[in-house]
């Protein structure tokens, strides 16, 4: 039993170098693509809002002032507090400024259904002769920044100047990574502690993120995001034809739509020459949150394979890549658990055994040293290459605590995956909505710190 384990974990570490590899080096051979005409399009913003009152003003009046032909459409999901009222002021004096506004019980079912129902209220709102391969519809985060050349950059002939082209996901970046304190109403140590946080975030979306859409790129399986997808509107109608509506129900619905604009027989690129900027999580239990719900969202999409596997759409190496994906959370806990019980096992042994330790200590620093290969180095390097590629005036020592951080940071998945299949298992789907930072207040007790 257990010279299987150390096989499956072996097979599990040398399949997770080479996919690091694999990743890496497509994206460290980046070529940024010539700027296009947005003029030649018609675009149109979705924002999907529930209590999103402290930021959903500026998020308007940025979009407008940064993108004056753009239509800004906000989706109140039944929101507490004044989004509504907020959207409404704006679309008082701004025809660009549309509200849509949904109300329970046919409320709060999901962030797709609240695409969907923008989706309805551009169709009507469009003439009837409207060209939708021209009509492209983004979606943007409450607390999204769009940077300013993203509808040049996304225009470009090799983005939505190419016919082919269905879908495409910018890059995204935490704007609070150069906050010195996250936390103002805590201590020093607490907001080193987010600050870390923070930038393991950036770290994670602008270089592991975009390598891992680099390969993608390459096999035609670019994943969308939530924040900073862009989609033809003929191509969100052909998916609506095929499968009902464009979005759908799975926790991880920007995944999905991907999927969707796949096997429609489109092309999903990204896109690393601009970027959409939010806000990083300054708390770990709020991070944990999020990343369950994306690991959950992940599993629920497993039901695609057999879709992707029989599309003539999506070739081999597209498969297979969707496959290690797809699959990877299963893989994550299988792994997890075998390495648990190897190191419990190891662990009792040299207790009992502590003279064979000895006897055969050179063994156990090649062991260390291969779990340092295997287990260190595939995240360490990410350190580097975020210096190389996003913050050249920091300092190699800090690139390399950076690369050590990755290492830690990742541990988190675990948790994260673990949890998603116990909802799975307790058949809990429900979308947990991620608090804005302005919403989180913190109240000091002694010298505990409880989130509210």
């Amino acid at each position: 039993m257990i010279a299987i384990l150390s096989a499956f974990t072996l097979l599990l570490g040398v399949t997770f170098v080479a996919y690091v590899v694999s990743i890496l080096v497509p994206f460290l051979r980046h070529r940024p693509v010539a700027e296009g005409n947005p003029h030649e399009f018609e675009w149109h913003i979705f924002i999907p809002c529930r209590d999103e009152a402290v930021v959903i003003d500026q998020t308007i009046a940025r979009a407008r002032n940064d993108f004056p032909m753009a239509h800004v459409w906000v989706i109140d999901d039944d929101s507490d507090d004044e989004t509504a009222a907020i959207t409404e002021s704006h679309a008082l004096v701004d025809d660009h400024v549309h509200l849509v506004r949904r109300v329970r019980p046919n409320a709060r079912t999901g962030k797709g259904d609240a695409l969907n129902s923008a989706y309805d209220a551009l169709q009507e709102w469009l003439p009837a002769d409207a060209d939708h391969s021209r009509v492209i519809v983004a979606v943007v985060d409450a607390d999204g920044e769009l940077a300013p050349n993203a509808l040049e950059v996304v225009s470009s002939p090799e983005i939505f100047g190419e016919s082919k082209t269905g879908a495409a996901q910018i890059a995204v970046w935490m704007k609070n990574r150069d906050d010195p304190r996250p936390l103002p109403d805590q201590g020093r140590l607490a907001n080193a502690f987010a600050r870390n946080l923070i930038r393991m975030q950036d770290l994670e979306f602008r270089t592991v993120i975009s390598g891992m859409q680099a390969l993608r790129a390459r096999t035609g399986t670019v994943g969308l995001g939530g924040n900073g997808q862009f989609t033809r509107l003929d191509v969100l109608d052909a998916i609506g034809r095929g499968y009902g509506r464009p979005w759908h129900g799975a926790l991880l619905e920007d995944y999905e739509l991907g999927v969707h604009v796949m096997l429609a027989g489109y092309e999903v690129r990204h896109v690393y020459d601009t970027h959409v900027s939010q806000e990083a999580l300054p708390s770990l239990r709020r991070l944990l949150t999020q990343r369950t719900r994306w690991a959950q969202g992940n599993i629920q999409c497993v039901k695609y394979l057999k879709d992707i596997f029989n599309s003539s759409n999506v070739d081999t190496g597209g498969v297979i890549e969707s496959a290690y994906y797809l699959l990877l959370p299963f893989l994550q806990i299988l792994g997890g658990i075998a390495l648990l019980i190897l190191t419990g096992t190891a662990i009792a042994f040299g207790i009992q055994h502590p003279d064979v330790i000895e006897s055969n200590i050179g063994q156990v620093w090649g062991l260390l040293a291969l779990n340092i290969i295997f287990s260190v180095t595939p995240f360490a390097i990410w350190g580097i290459v975020y210096k190389l590629k996003c913050e050249p005036e920091a300092s190699w020592a800090r690139a390399l605590f950076w690369g050590l951080e990755v290492w830690l940071y990742v541990y988190n998945i675990y948790i994260c995956i673990a949890r998603a299949f116990v909802r799975v298992a307790r058949g809990k789907n429900g979308w947990s909505k991620t608090r804005r930072n302005a919403e989180a207040h913190v109240v000091v007790a002694g010298s505990v710190a409880v989130e509210q």
